[in-house]
């Protein structure tokens, strides 16, 4: 299998994480790797550094990996773990939760690049829904 770009959703909930990683597996035939790192380590609300890590290695299969966050704290905590990782290839998205990593997903299934996939999450912003 030719490596695509992973997704990473960085939730405060869990069960938020686990509901949209169903619905992207769909979408994306299971060709693209999307891993949440969501709550925290035990389990409470929230968002932790150590589990994006995680979810970043398993992300990767060496084309990059986008990373989705919900609301405002899993971006201070996304940053902070990219900051020591020193990678252009592992970026930060601002797009809406759903509907950014539905683009992202659908896009990275058809073999598109990291800024191919970017631009699709970040395009999902002008998405109207009626």
């Amino acid at each position: 299998m030719d490596s695509r770009v992973g997704v990473v959703l960085v939730s405060h909930s869990a069960a938020l994480a686990a509901g949209l990683t169903e619905l992207l597996a769909e979408l994306g035939s299971g060709a693209v790797a999307v891993v949440p790192a969501a709550g925290t380590a035990d389990g409470a609300l929230g968002t932790s550094d150590e589990l994006i890590v995680r979810a970043l290695r398993a992300a990767d299969g060496g084309a990059g990996v986008v990373l989705l966050p919900d609301l405002g704290s899993s971006v201070l905590t996304a940053r902070a773990v990219l900051a020591d990782q020193a990678r252009e290839d592992l970026v930060l998205v601002d797009a809406p939760f759903v509907e950014g990593a539905v683009a992202a997903v659908v896009t990275a299934s058809t073999g598109a690049g990291l800024a191919e996939v970017v631009a699709a999450a970040e395009a999902a912003r002008e998405f109207r829904k009626f």
